[in-house]
């Protein structure tokens, strides 16, 4: 798979899985380091207005300045801030990624993501139900069968159009490299991803297992561009 994929993990926020040795060797040592879910202050941020400005900046402030913005408390995600324009803002933590990604756990993790109107609906839902479970003190084993159930019975359909902005200079997505890539991600129903000509050499298209197992392909695009208009590396 390629190499960036795995460095976003996410998630969230999102998290790649990188190729070759060496690479085999940092997730060894982040499955070592991160076995379990770590104390619940160290996901959370003191600062409430340091994660509201981090979360803005996963998009550019023509979007996130009239977007709602959610801070993470103990108990999930509360509104900060209400917005105008139906997007909305957040900091995604680690266990956003695939479930067998080894920083899942990772206290570091911070992913500022903006979900446009119709992933508010249909993506957002996920975010929220994962980590109420996760700070219901919930096993990681609990958190799929949970959302096993959720899928069947309570997930909205997943509505056309459905992206999210992760383009925050301020992210912290994975202990690998420079922890972070600038991307928007899609959302389709499952597809063979060579109708996207997603992880092909020279491609920015990725394809992103972050909902498997809720049956979302995610596919990671490459935007050469930081929120606040600057340039961004795209090479992958």
């Amino acid at each position: 798979m390629n190499r960036r994929i795995r460095k976003i993990g996410l998630v969230s926020f999102a998290l790649l899985v990188a190729l070759g040795t060496s690479s085999q060797k940092m997730q060894a040592q982040s499955q070592t380091s991160y076995p379990s879910m770590a104390a619940l202050d160290q996901y959370l941020m003191p600062d409430r207005n340091a994660e509201i400005a981090l979360a803005r900046s996963a998009a550019p402030d023509s979007i996130s300045r009239d977007a709602k913005v959610l801070v993470l408390g103990p108990h999930g995600y509360e509104t900060a801030v209400e917005g105008k324009n139906g997007f909305v803002c957040a900091v995604e933590r680690g266990w956003m990624a695939p479930f067998d990604h080894p920083e899942f756990w990772n206290p570091k993790i911070r992913g500022p993501i903006c979900y446009n109107p119709p992933a508010v609906r249909s993506i957002l839902p996920m975010t929220y139900k994962r980590t109420e479970m996760v700070l219901a003190g919930q096993s990681k084993a609990q958190v799929m069968e949970g959302i096993r159930i959720f899928v069947k019975k309570e997930l909205p359909p997943l509505e056309p159009g459905a992206l999210t902005y992760m383009i925050s200079k301020e992210a912290y997505l994975s202990d690998a490299d420079d922890h972070n890539m600038a991307h928007l991600m899609f959302y389709t129903s499952l597809v063979d991803k060579a109708v996207w000509g997603s992880d092909l050499p020279k491609s920015p298209i990725m394809l992103n297992p972050q909902f498997a197992l809720e049956g979302i392909d995610v596919f990671m695009v490459l935007t050469g561009m930081w929120s606040d208009g600057t340039l961004a590396p795209v090479n992958n």
